[in-house]
């Protein structure tokens, strides 16, 4: 009777696999079968979404499915076998697969005798193919704690984070052996981790014979499997209260192995089943079974920027957003939009998240891309939402803080195995974030042996160990973005800039922006901030900033779209450059107390920050308007000391931008100033364009200079 049933549901699976049209009116699964038959791909993944909305299904067969998903998948499978059709196109062919099937078919319709069972031919062995039933797309998935006794056997979808791999190894799914006396081939299926191998040939001729053939095992005529094994765990927000997560195994073959990497947050629906303990530890165990997840289908939440495959629909919105000339403010808005103010920050920020291409030189020397940037600031000033903030925006993100993570955490340790006893590398924060970012908070409270882990990452991008007689070299291309408070935990003022920070030299300079942020106490910003705060506790939004923010996942798409744009910088602005730097350090060099320290490093930071404005206009070649916004950047990163000297020096805004253009004119010995110049070098130093007009009406009256009526150019009376 099960038999008759199991036939029955075949045809059920036959008819749905011919008959299931997509919204386009195609046969869905027709064209994937075509399309394996012509070895394009090797899995073919049957989604119960489809067999919800089939109509000629009813709900019974549905929940036979969910319920005992296993024997449903040997049952898809030979409906699969009996449809299959022909190949239309030429495939590069594995020689002995098809060689050792062709010789298998011509034989067997020589000599079949169907009393022998073991001489059948597996089924398995003939499929070139992998059959994946994939659950529901909508409703939530179980925490791995919901995960119980009563769904053994059938298809559950579980959440979590990827803490462990293994390598991927074969599995043998058929052991195929050879008879010495008849020469006969055996078949033994294997559906276990292990398997007790044949000794004797039970075929009908030796039997009759009375000969105990000898067989032999024939790997290459075998079949294999890929085989991994996962280990995923809870995440934080589903572990009660006083209680450690949990783990699961997750079995993962096929098709489906080298999708995860530690660190990786899925959700994986699969068939949850019991697994006997087997030799000495089952002696120990008794009755009790270990379980495991066999995967089914594995869903990133986080996809990479590479893995990005832009629909048509999000490839227009993006070509949308970047006609809009305002783009850069608002990619920049829309990052936590609830933190108020801390503008060019968040520009700082976004371009941390695109980024400048790497650079190899013929040589093998590198030049890194990926920005690095310090928020160092008093107490209160977002620094850590920030932080957190970027790292649900960017795909590959790592957060960890100071005094919680030692040297070793950060870069690699090496542990023993628990299935192997060998000693192997455990990636720490930084490899785990390769490719991505790793946000480490309360920076200045890391112990200073500690903090010497992350000099080589910062610059050469890799991380060198030397430990229990394992020598290797890491990638970590990660951009490091950090939050510290200065030396007495509030910036002090009667100190030099350098005691306050209270980081080596070294340290600084391979950042491309060091932030300072200071908390001054000012009645209309602080009115508004506490204006922003109490509507935001409030609302649970943040109050409107003239546009819709975009969503995190838009960000993505946009961002991933921008970095596959690899800008170059033009010859007419490398003269351009060259001078922007040699001037910094003039300044640098004249002043008493210098607030940075500027080494070659930062003319390469003034050129990845210009790249990186470039990606974000899609452009290829970097504008004179990248490098003097990655020049006030890098200006407005001291803002708030400059603020400070000017109060010290007395001097007015007025008077002060008075002076910045008479020097700039005396200094290029022209008498006509251009107002788009003038912007430019009183935005360095950190004042505004209302200040710059301010400025230009009152020295007009003052007969100082003329200003023409619609450019607002400016030229100088007296020289």
């Amino acid at each position: 009777m099960k038999d008759l049933d199991f036939s029955s549901d075949k045809a059920l699976a036959k008819d749905f696999l011919t008959n299931f049209a997509d919204a386009n009116g195609e046969s869905k699964y027709l064209n994937i079968l075509q399309d394996v038959a012509n070895r394009k791909f090797r899995a073919i993944q049957i989604d119960l979404d489809d067999l919800f909305n089939y109509k000629d299904l009813d709900e019974e067969f549905l929940q036979r499915v969910t319920e005992n998903t296993r024997r449903y998948i040997s049952v898809f499978a030979e409906a699969v076998d009996e449809l299959m059709p022909e190949p239309t196109e030429a495939f590069p062919v594995d020689e002995d697969h098809d060689i050792l099937m062709t010789q298998r078919s011509e034989e067997g319709t020589e000599n079949l005798d169907n009393s022998d069972p073991l001489r059948k031919m597996p089924p398995e062995i003939k499929r070139f193919y992998e059959v994946y039933i994939k659950a529901f797309s909508k409703g939530t998935p179980f925490t791995i704690r919901e995960v119980k006794a009563s769904c053994i056997g059938q298809l559950v979808k579980t959440s979590g984070i990827i803490t462990r791999v293994s390598d991927v190894k074969p599995l043998m799914q058929v052991a195929v052996y050879t008879c010495e006396e008849c020469g006969f081939e055996i078949y033994q299926e294997v559906t276990a981790r292990v398997f007790m191998p044949l000794f004797e040939c039970p075929s009908g001729r030796c039997k009759t014979n009375k000969a105990k053939g000898n067989l032999i095992l024939q790997l290459r005529a075998s079949k294999f499997l890929k085989f991994q094994e996962a280990k995923i765990q809870e995440l934080a927000e589903h572990v009660p209260k006083g209680h450690i997560p949990r783990t699961m195994t997750v079995h993962l073959r096929g098709e489906l192995t080298r999708k995860v990497a530690p660190g990786d947050v899925v959700e994986i629906s699969g068939v949850f089943l019991p697994i006997p303990y087997t030799g000495f530890r089952a002696m120990r165990a008794g009755l009790v079974a270990d379980t495991f997840l066999e995967a089914m289908s594995v869903t990133h939440f986080k996809k990479k920027y590479e893995e990005y495959d832009l629909k048509g629909d999000e490839q227009e919105q993006i070509e949308r957003l970047a006609e809009d000339g305002d783009i850069y403010n608002k990619l920049s808005c829309s990052l936590a939009p609830e933190i108020f103010g801390h503008e060019d920050i968040k520009k700082a920020l976004l371009l941390l998240l695109v980024g400048a291409p790497h650079r190899k030189l013929k040589d093998g020397m590198k030049i890194r891309g990926d920005l690095h940037i310090c928020l160092m600031g008093d107490p209160g000033v977002a620094k850590s939402q920030l932080l957190k903030h970027i790292i649900n925006v960017a795909p590959r993100g790592v957060y960890t803080t100071g005094k919680g993570s030692s040297g070793v955490g950060l870069t690699a340790a090496v542990q023993k195995d628990p299935v192997t006893n060998e000693m192997v590398l455990e990636g720490g924060a930084l490899v785990l974030a390769d490719m991505g970012i790793c946000a480490i908070d309360e920076f200045d409270k890391m112990d200073e042996s500690d903090r010497t882990a992350i000099h080589e990452v910062m610059e050469q991008q890799t991380v060198s160990i030397a430990k229990a007689g394992i020598t290797t070299s890491l990638n970590a291309r990660t951009a490091v973005l950090a939050a510290a408070n200065p030396a007495w935990g509030r910036y002090d003022l009667r100190r030099t800039p350098a005691e306050n920070i209270n980081l080596p030299p070294a340290l600084l300079s391979r950042f491309d922006l060091l932030w300072l942020i200071l908390d001054r106490a000012d009645m209309d910003s602080d009115l508004e901030l506490a204006r922003h705060v109490v509507h935001v506790h409030q609302n649970f939004e943040s109050p409107a900033l003239g546009f819709t923010p975009l969503e995190p996942s838009v960000l993505r798409a946009y961002i991933s779209a921008a970095r596959r744009t690899y800008p170059s910088v033009p010859k007419d602005l490398e003269e351009y450059i060259a001078s922007a730097y040699s001037s910094i350090r003039q300044e640098e060099a004249k002043s008493n107390a210098p607030h940075s320290y500027t080494t070659v490093r930062t003319l390469l930071s003034i050129l990845r920050i210009s790249i990186a404005l470039a990606r974000l206009r899609f452009s290829e070649t970097v504008a004179q308007s990248d490098v003097d916004e990655a020049l006030r950047l890098m200006q407005m990163s001291k803002f708030s000391l400059y603020s400070d000297d000017r109060q010290r020096s007395g001097l007015d805004p007025i008077s002060d931008i008075y002076s910045i253009l008479r020097d700039e004119a005396a200094r290029t010995n022209s008498m006509d100033v251009r107002y788009a110049h003038a912007l430019n070098w009183i935005s360095r130093k950190g004042y505004s364009e209302a200040q710059l007009k301010e400025c230009l009406e009152e020295y007009a009256a003052l007969n100082v200079w003329q200003i023409h009526p619609d450019t607002f150019d400016i030229r100088f009376i007296d020289a």
